[in-house]
């Protein structure tokens, strides 16, 4: 059996919790928030801890320690996991910068340990069809995408919380949207120049950058794009969808959470029978992405025990936070 230990107990590690006493044991967890540790703690019977350098000492029966804490922290406290010898799953995006990124994979080379990544748009049915089609070539030459983000985020989102943050939240594309870019990459391809447009229209003095960009992008295969996103959809999340434009068909991928094929037409094929998907994240007051942290941890028991193939490597992750990195740098401000 694989023992766990989750750093961070806020919202998602109460998923992460739940697949871990699916997939095997939680040993520890850690939260500076004393009564966030106790709670998840005594839950699962599991031994709380207040901070990571204690844990990390006292644990060694650990094999694996997840990462649950805000975005900014995420490189620091995989690489202290790293270096005291524990594989390491961590949350999305895996960091907020680019060579903070590149430090975790070297540790975990360093280390010869795993580091995994959460990928789990990847899982939604509609997804996975269409990237086995695009790989099959029932599509031809990708011509053109359109990524479209329209979700809300409103002022009780943000209130007394590190998201919204420079240092711990990063931007709209790394907290809200950061597997719809993975997709836009995993499905269409790496991208090679960004342009953007971004602006807080709606949320100042709420968060310190942008609620709203226009992107445009050029794919290293000759694709071109675009990238819609917003958290200022009103009342509630509206859509989130991927279009792809192909020498032999078209399709998109929609609904709230790219979680519907809403329309194909491909040459001589047809997607069909597609299973129901998991359903999104449920925190109460909004949604978040679709919740298939369960594959992930299967796939994790299987690479760890069977040795089989990874489902995110933790490169592909670095790629999600280069691209965005790309869009930020790139971006001018409107407001």
């Amino acid at each position: 059996m694989i023992n766990f230990a989750i750093i961070g107990c806020g919202r998602i590690a109460q998923r992460h919790a739940e697949h871990i006493n699916n997939n095997g044991k939680l040993v520890a967890v850690c939260d500076i928030v004393k009564s966030k540790a106790d709670d998840l703690a005594l839950k699962y019977s599991a031994k709380a801890y207040y901070s990571i350098e204690e844990l990390l000492e006292n644990e060694k029966g650990i094999d694996v320690v997840s990462i649950c804490s805000p975005n900014g922290l995420h490189a620091e406290q995989s690489i202290k996991s790293l270096n005291a010898g524990f594989h390491v799953l961590c949350e999305k995006p895996i960091a907020i910068d680019v060579n903070d990124a590149g430090e975790m994979i070297k540790a975990a080379e360093k280390a010869n340990r795993r580091l995994f990544a959460i990928k789990q748009n990847r899982f939604n049915p509609p997804v996975a069809a269409v990237k086995q089609a695009i790989e099959e070539g029932r599509l031809g030459k990708i011509y053109s995408a359109q990524l479209s983000c329209f979700w809300n985020r409103n002022e009780d989102y943000y209130r007394n919380s590190w998201k919204g943050t420079k240092n711990l939240d990063g931007g709209t594309l790394y907290t809200q949207f950061s597997h719809f870019i993975d997709l836009l990459y995993w499905i269409v391809g790496d991208i090679k120049k960004t342009e953007a447009f971004i602006g807080n229209y709606s949320h100042e003095g709420i968060i310190e950058f942008e609620d709203t960009g226009v992107v445009i992008v050029e794919f290293y295969n000759g694709a071109i794009g675009t990238i819609n996103y917003s958290v200022n959809s009103f009342q509630k999340n509206m859509e989130g969808s991927l279009t792809i434009f192909g020498e032999k068909g078209t399709v998109k991928i929609g609904g709230q959470y790219l979680n519907e094929l809403e329309y194909q037409n491909i040459e001589d094929y047809k997607i069909e029978n597609l299973p129901e998907g998991n359903k999104p994240n449920n925190y109460g007051n909004y949604f978040g992405s679709m919740s298939n942290h369960d594959k992930i941890y299967e796939n994790l028991v299987q690479v760890l025990t069977n040795n089989a193939s990874i489902s995110t490597s933790a490169f592909e992750a670095l790629k999600t936070v280069e691209i965005i990195d790309k869009i930020y740098s790139s971006a001018k401000s409107v407001r």
